[in-house]
């Protein structure tokens, strides 16, 4: 590397501008079956129930409000207008309104329909809002309890990506904007696809500004010299265009999680590069040759870095055991982006510095010996108070187990949206108004012989609708009965007390005749088409994952005691299901994946070192941080999901470098033949500065995230960010105590 330094710089500039233009072909995507638990028996099951019935996010929900009343005719007239032209929208396979549904009346003519609303006569608004209110079919679901709003129910295709998502988005703007409608709102798939994209784009364009300006700052603060800051800026920010340009070539694309990367690779890129500069300077500064003194920095430090990125990468790597795609993912892609920082600093960094004449690097004036002051007074600090150090990390950890046993997994979907944000208001006013967003599928199968259509199945299947419609978060409750019950309200003369199965079987299969006649496709919606399978669909109020736990084990305690399994199976599904049960495995797939990065990283050491006692040292200090990462969780009552897992991997992954840098350069001291104390003071002399610098670097770009828009990032960013100031104490005091007290 040294004699061929310029080829090496050459390579990487033009590897550089290969990867600048393949960002133009960088993917985003939003879905909420990244966050399925991949390979769970529910998830295969889903995958089955959805080839007969579809989707079960595959809607959007149109809210348009109106002033004290909807029911005022002209607004009445005109949202009827949108409503019925919204079937030739893109992508729109089925649309409903208050104003396009009809009750069924049976008359001596046969059936006729009368209009839930009569548009043209407003002296029968009252009646009709009377008539709503008393059958309870279309509150909540259509119109809201108060009367102030109308819901436009759209189907779409399944599936729809990004840009047919943002295409069917601004046809329905527009066409609310040209029939006068100020006040509306969205909730569905599509939408959130639209705006959480435009939230991730967002963030990562300001997350890659702020840290680079943060770095700056610092590495200003520290260095004084342009040459200095100019290298390693343009060394970090190549290290992330090249990263960000393989996950382009490899077509990987970016999800909610991909805000992190540029603080991830600015950061550790940082903590390298500082790690390298700071060495080689100060051997400039005593006088060496550059190319002596470059090729000691890299066998001294060079080794430490080279461990502390692969213990990183580990970290990250233990996401692998997480069954969310999303997550793991951003696990594997990480990893991969800290090796490739650590290659670019230390072949394209370290040629560059040998390029550039020392003048240029070196400061002006010599440096203040403020820092080997303040290290020397953390180490005598060490030596006078080791009782206390330890006393007060074991109340500390004491204090952090206790928070652990708080930790809980009521997440809300809610908290995934960014704050005072359109999609977090109108995701709350259908949470307040209507059913909310949360789908649920009971999926029915029939036993034996019987088919879902036979009138004793559909007996077993209103037990359980009853039950739902009984439970307050469950709402909107719809199944195949319902054509039934309608048809027995309609010969009934409308009236609401015989919205209910009829009582006889043969007028039940004569309803079923008459069904399959006048509403075969809507019929069909419910029905599989050999007759062995139905669905029972609902929506469930963002209570939170424990409350809505509760509410899911009452159902299922109701169907295993109330009906009759040897006639038919019910059995939970749907979307919500699986992004609740994989919050469950959150806490499982954290310990496997941390137990297997701990095992390997201490591996590593135990080579590195080979010796028990400084492996022991190494691993007591970063397992703390862990354990005050999930206290922090458990007293500020966050609640423990995917994406919020992060943490713990981050936390490991970067934690632990200070520790090896620490050992690593303690350990050469002992080498070199110093003392124990010759030692530690060294390390403490020309790494602590190091150390100190890089953490602060670590906490100041981690806290830029308190400024993001997503809850989940600000909330990692606190954490992770007092996590590793924390680690670095435990850094500074306890390992320092640890040898003397392990290797008198």
């Amino acid at each position: 590397m040294f004699a061929a330094k310029k080829i090496v710089v050459g390579i990487f500039i033009v590897l550089g501008i290969l990867a600048t233009v393949s960002l133009f072909n960088l993917k985003f995507s939003f879905d909420f079956s990244q966050f399925f638990p991949e390979g769970d028996e529910d998830l295969v099951f889903y995958q089955e129930f959805i080839e007969d019935f579809g989707t079960d996010d595959n809607f959007l929900l149109v809210a348009v409000e109106h002033d004290s009343t909807v029911f005022e005719k002209e607004f009445l007239e005109t949202f009827d207008t949108f409503s019925r032209n919204a079937k030739n929208l893109p992508y729109v396979t089925e649309n409903v309104s208050l104003t396009t549904m009809f009750y069924p009346l049976k008359t001596g003519m046969g059936y006729i329909r009368i209009p839930v609303v009569r548009l043209g006569d407003s002296t029968k608004y009252k009646a009709d809002w009377e008539k709503i209110q008393e059958d309870d079919l279309f509150i909540n679901s259509l119109i809201d309890s108060e009367a102030t709003s109308l819901v436009l129910a759209l189907e779409t295709e399944d599936h729809l990506n990004y840009d047919q998502s943002v295409e069917l988005l601004n046809e329905v703007r527009k066409r609310l904007d040209a029939n006068g409608f100020e006040k509306f709102h969205f909730l569905g798939r599509t939408f959130f696809y639209e705006a959480l994209i435009e939230m991730q784009r967002a963030e990562l364009a300001f997350t890659t500004i702020s840290v680079t300006v943060l770095v700056f700052l610092v590495l200003f603060m520290v260095y004084r010299r342009i040459w200095v800051i100019v290298i390693a800026i343009f060394s970090i920010l190549l290290a992330l265009l090249l990263f960000m340009g393989l996950l382009s070539i490899l077509g990987r694309e970016l999800t909610v999680l991909a805000a992190f990367y540029p603080i991830l690779l600015l950061i550790v890129g940082t903590s390298d590069v500082i790690h390298i500069m700071d060495d080689y300077l100060g051997k400039l500064q005593k006088g060496m040759e550059k190319t002596s003194a470059m090729q000691r920095t890299l066998r001294e430090v060079g080794v430490s870095t080279l461990l502390t990125s692969v213990t990183t990468a580990i970290g990250f790597a233990s996401l692998l055991t997480s069954k969310s795609s999303s997550v793991s993912s951003f696990g594997i892609d990480s990893a991969i982006g800290v090796l490739m920082a650590f290659v670019t600093i230390i072949f394209f960094t370290c040629s560059v510095l040998l390029l550039t004449n020392e003048k240029y690097l070196l400061p002006k004036r010599k440096p203040t010996g403020n820092w080997p002051r303040s290290m020397n007074w953390v180490n005598d600090f060490t030596k006078k108070y080791p009782r206390p150090i330890l006393y007060l990390s074991l109340i500390f950890i004491g204090i952090c187990i206790f928070g652990i046993t708080r930790m809980n997994t009521n997440y809300q979907i809610q908290n995934s949206f960014p704050k005072n944000s359109v999609i977090a208001d109108d995701f709350k006013f259908f949470q307040e108004n209507y059913a909310g967003f949360r789908p649920l599928e009971v999926a029915v199968i029939a036993k034996g012989e019987h088919k879902v259509t036979d009138f004793v199945i559909a007996k077993e299947i209103e037990k359980v609708v009853q039950h739902m419609n009984a439970i307050q978060p469950i709402q909107n409750v719809q199944s195949a009965n319902a054509f039934y019950k309608g048809l027995h309200k309609a010969n009934n003369l409308n009236k609401s007390q015989f919205y209910v199965l009829p009582e006889q079987e043969k007028t039940f299969y004569a309803y079923q005749k008459e069904i399959k006649k006048m509403a075969r496709k809507q019929y069909g919606q419910f029905i599989s088409p050999n007759e062995t399978k139905t669905r029972i669909k609902a929506k469930v109020l963002d209570i939170g994952l424990d409350s809505v736990t509760v509410v899911y084990q009452d159902l299922e305690r109701f169907i295993s005691t109330k009906t009759d399994s040897s006639k038919v199976a019910f059995k939970l599904t749907g979307t919500g299901i699986l992004l609740d049960k994989n919050s469950f495995y959150v806490k499982d797939s954290l310990i496997q994946g941390l137990l297997m990065g701990l095992f390997l990283v201490a591996l590593i050491m135990a080579l590195l070192f080979r010796n028990m006692k400084l492996l022991l040292i190494s691993l007591l200090p970063n397992m703390l941080p862990l354990l005050f990462a999930g206290a922090l969780l458990g007293f500020l009552d966050i609640p423990l999901e995917a994406t919020i897992s992060v943490v713990f991997a981050i936390v490991f992954g970067i934690a632990v470098d200070d520790t090896i840098h620490f050992l690593g350069r303690y350990k050469v001291g002992i080498n070199n033949g110093k003392t124990m104390e010759e030692a530690i003071a060294i390390t403490f002399d020309e790494t602590g500065r190091a150390l100190v610098i890089t953490t602060m670097t670590l906490f100041l770009g981690f806290m830029v995230l308190l400024f993001s828009e997503h809850m989940p990032s600000v909330t990692i960013g606190l954490l992770v960010s007092v996590t590793l100031v924390t680690a670095l104490v435990l850094d500074l005091l306890l390992i320092p105590v640890l040898l003397r007290k392990l290797l008198k």
